[in-house]
């Protein structure tokens, strides 16, 4: 019996220790499995954190790529502005030039400062010197009148506006005496008599009332341009063709035997009449409107006739 229990529990030792064994070769590969789990784990991060890294970077040169094409774009966008601006700048003188020496020329298409225009167009010269010093007062009392639209009552317009129109003939004048005493002299008394020339006053009360100081600054430069325009049109014509010559200097041709009526009022009164239908015909030419009654008159407001149908109706 004692040989059969001890060889029983050595038995069940070896059966134990069999077990044992068993149970740590089970063991041991889930753990090493475990180890390499774990650095494969913290490969994978190691990895993953240098993905992220490089994700970053290519934000950032995105972003930066970004800035770079933005700034472009405003530096471009600007410069087109500009361009703009230009453009609209040199637009706005085209269209203005356009409308006060051909479209709405003060002289051959609205017929306004007849009395200047006949008087003072014996020659070229004295044309050319009454244009400058009308357009110098254009441009400052269309400046002056704007800047002053909003303060000036609107029943007094008119003696403020004539006031305004004084002041700058004045000065005129006075540089005119001190500069130019021989075109003084052949002025006379039509350089003071701006002060009621229906173009300056009709400007003021028709545009520089209404508009931006720039844009009547500009209004006045065109309606000067094209009274001067159409001055030296005619002084040009009757001098060469009543005293021979051209700004003083004496023509081969016709210096000899001039034709003096042209240097006479009914001379001036043809060429006057030559030049508004040679108007006349471009305007028809070119499709331009023509101008009947008193809606579009710069002296409308002035005028006596404009209440009983105007002085083309």
């Amino acid at each position: 019996m004692a040989k059969k229990t001890i060889s029983m529990r050595k038995n069940s030792q070896g059966d134990s220790a069999a077990v044992l064994e068993e149970e740590l070769q089970k063991v041991e590969p889930t753990e090493e499995y475990s180890v390499s789990d774990d650095a494969s784990d913290n490969l994978d991060f190691f990895e993953n954190d240098s993905s992220f890294e490089d994700d970053e970077f290519s934000e950032n040169v995105d972003e930066t790529e970004k800035s770079d094409v933005s700034a472009d774009d405003k530096s471009q966008k600007e410069a087109e502005k500009k361009s703009a601006a230009k453009e609209s700048v040199a637009g706005q003188l085209g269209a203005a030039m356009k409308r006060g020496v051909i479209i709405e020329n003060p002289v051959l298409r609205l017929v306004l400062g007849t009395c200047p225009t006949l008087a003072t167009t014996t020659a070229a010269s004295n044309a050319i010197g009454m244009g400058i010093a009308a357009t110098l007062v254009l441009i400052c009392s269309n400046t002056v009148i704007s800047l002053l639209r909003h303060v000036i009552p609107d029943k007094v317009r008119i003696p403020a506006y004539i006031t305004v129109i004084a002041s700058f003939v004045s000065i005129v004048q006075m540089l005119v005496k001190a500069f130019a005493p021989a075109l003084d002299e052949s002025l006379g008394i039509y350089l003071p008599l701006i002060v009621v020339n229906c173009i300056i006053l009709g400007r003021a009360e028709m545009y520089a009332s209404k508009h931006a100081p720039a844009l009547s600054a500009l209004d006045g430069l065109a309606m000067g341009v094209g009274f001067t325009t159409a001055l030296l049109c005619m002084g040009t014509i009757r001098e060469v063709l009543g005293a021979g010559s051209l700004f003083g200097a004496k023509l081969p041709i016709l210096s000899g035997q001039p034709i003096l009526f042209f240097s006479l009022a009914p001379g001036g009164f043809f060429v006057f009449g030559l030049l508004i239908a040679a108007a006349n015909k471009l305007s028809k030419k070119n499709n331009l409107p023509v101008r009947n009654g008193c809606g579009d008159c710069p002296a409308a407001a002035t005028c006596s006739l404009s209440g009983k149908g105007g002085c083309r109706s």
